[in-house]
């Protein structure tokens, strides 16, 4: 009965081995290919951007209370994929702008940016840096991935409950219909 069970116990064992060497292959096989798999994704989410995206403010003044006026925006929408802890001391196009705020976005025409919030006491504004898909995801890691996916997932399934509640209402009409 002892031999039975050491040699489950063993391979169960030679299994663990397996599996962790099979994932160790797969993780490589993917950190290989992550920004081709991003660029996909990418492209495949800018036509939703524009319908689940926010508008992103460019520049607005601050008042002392520090509400916003004179705003403007970002003529595309974009998505948050992903945000730094350590945002750049200061933005490339103005190094006397101190940056407060640094996240990952996707545009609604499939650019990923490096948004940038800056203030000065008086004004706000914001400056976007292209990133390549390599550099999105050495900066902000696989995040954005699970992030771009999750918001994919959570659109379709808004879409999948809205097509079930007109077909809910039209079957109720039609019934209506025929009394």
């Amino acid at each position: 009965m002892d031999d039975i069970i050491e040699q489950g116990f063993d391979r169960l064992q030679t299994l663990i081995q397996e599996t962790q060497k099979k994932q160790n292959d797969r993780l490589r096989e993917l950190t290989e290919q992550d920004a081709a798999l991003l660029v996909r994704m990418t492209e495949a989410a800018a036509s939703i951007t524009g319908m689940i995206g926010l508008e992103f403010l460019l520049k607005a003044k601050q008042d002392a209370k520090g509400g916003l006026y004179d705003q403007r925006y970002y003529d595309e929408k974009m998505i948050i994929l992903g945000k730094t802890d350590s945002p750049l001391e200061f933005r490339p196009d103005d190094p006397q702008k101190k940056v407060i705020q640094q996240f990952c976005v996707l545009s609604e025409k499939g650019t990923l940016y490096e948004l940038m919030f800056s203030s000065d006491g008086f004004i706000v504004d914001t400056y976007a840096l292209p990133l390549t898909p390599g550099d999105a995801l050495a900066l902000y890691g696989y995040e954005i991935i699970y992030l771009l996916y999750s918001a994919m997932r959570d659109y379709a399934l808004v879409e999948e409950n809205l097509l079930n509640a007109l077909d809910i209402t039209l079957g109720y009409v039609r019934k209506k219909k025929q009394t």
